[in-house]
């Protein structure tokens, strides 16, 4: 199974929910494109937080210099993204997880996005944090994912609860829940673990 992890926006928590869905599934993990924070990246964070030995972090297809846009960082770089160059590695593990940029719509280059990064066997986990217009934003991630035709294999919520706005979006899209993260004062292996064991029926029902 390979699941790409996507977000409402910048900063809602895919990295976390990476990281647990990796621990989750003993799962190989991916990020394509990393851009900035080279030496503290998603990679080497998912590293700090699995506890597992069967995960293999592989490398970044881009790894840009510039916390930005993938376009713009790579502009600044002197280069242009080529997502037919992204290639997928070959797993060691039954599972992939699949780390996107920022959303969906996030340009990669002047035509294509990270939406375009979603392979046709890819099933895509969308993660969600509450703020004011979050609704909105989780509801037009999920429009847009549908009109691609692209498998969502569910929700999972970041952050201190909020039942009515939780409730509005799954019953307006129709979504499955796969679990929720409170609003935690650290992460560290322990608390992913304990995330890990919680959505793991979940996540492995997705099969």
């Amino acid at each position: 199974m390979k699941l790409f992890i996507t977000g409402i926006g910048t900063d809602v928590g895919k990295t976390i929910v990476a990281a647990i869905v990796t621990e989750a599934l003993e799962a190989d993990y991916w990020k394509p494109i990393q851009a900035g924070d080279l030496d503290d990246s998603d990679t080497h964070k998912v590293k700090r937080y699995v506890s597992n030995t069967k995960t293999i972090l592989h490398p970044n297809s881009y790894a840009l210099k510039t916390p930005a846009s993938p376009h713009l960082a790579a502009a600044l770089d002197g280069i242009v993204i080529n997502p037919d160059v992204i290639t997928e590695p070959e797993i060691n593990n039954e599972h992939l997880v699949i780390e996107g940029a920022g959303g969906l719509y996030v340009p990669v280059n002047s035509d294509a996005t990270i939406a375009d990064l979603i392979k046709p066997d890819y099933k895509v986990i969308v993660v969600s944090r509450h703020y004011l217009g979050s609704i909105n934003h989780t509801l037009l991630t999920i429009e847009a994912l549908v009109n691609r035709n692209i498998p969502v294999a569910g929700i999972i919520f970041n952050g201190r609860e909020n039942k009515p706005t939780e409730d509005i979006i799954l019953q307006k899209t129709g979504i499955a829940c796969i679990g929720r993260i409170d609003e935690e004062p650290y992460f560290d292996k322990n608390v992913i673990s304990y995330y890990a064991a919680a959505f793991r029926k979940e996540l492995l029902a997705l099969e």
